[in-house]
């Protein structure tokens, strides 16, 4: 489980370090589908705290549902602020549980990887599926705030 836990670490390492590296400038800045650095970085804050819960039902309650959600509604939400609020909550928050999934990950048994919740949107969801997605989602979205700034 080391090499899954390690992978995880590196994926919030280079997200942290691309989201610390913003100038205030920078963060209202957006792509050709609108978001903006803030955006993102608030949205993996929203994702991380669902990717969390998920982890978390897959191995103490394999068998049960996981509810997608609707990450367009949440950031053009107005309450939730993705284009205003500061990001430092935010920022805390992802360190926050990323690190809390990195030791559950890192005592993890190879027969939990199979551990199978339905997803709403995609289905059967193992914890190998659940590892393949959060670790390469920082990586996605620290490739996406290095291409809104170009």
């Amino acid at each position: 489980m080391k090499q899954y836990a390690d992978a995880y670490k590196q994926a919030t390492d280079e997200f942290l370090s691309v989201a610390n590296s913003l100038s205030p400038a920078d963060l209202d800045r957006s792509d050709a589908q609108g978001w903006s650095p803030r955006q993102v970085i608030h949205h993996m804050a929203d994702s991380e705290t669902q990717s969390y819960a998920r982890l978390r039902r897959l191995i103490a309650e394999p068998g049960t549902a996981i509810q997608g959600y609707d990450e367009g509604a949440w950031a053009d939400n107005e309450t939730l602020a993705y284009a205003t609020e500061d990001i430092a909550d935010s920022v805390a928050v992802i360190i926050a549980v990323r690190q809390s999934s990195y030791w559950l990950i890192s005592r993890l048994t190879q027969p939990q990887l199979t551990n199978t919740c339905v997803h709403s949107e995609s289905g059967n969801y193992t914890v190998q599926d659940w590892l393949t997605t959060y670790t390469k989602h920082p990586h996605d979205h620290a490739n996406q705030i290095r291409e809104i700034l170009g």
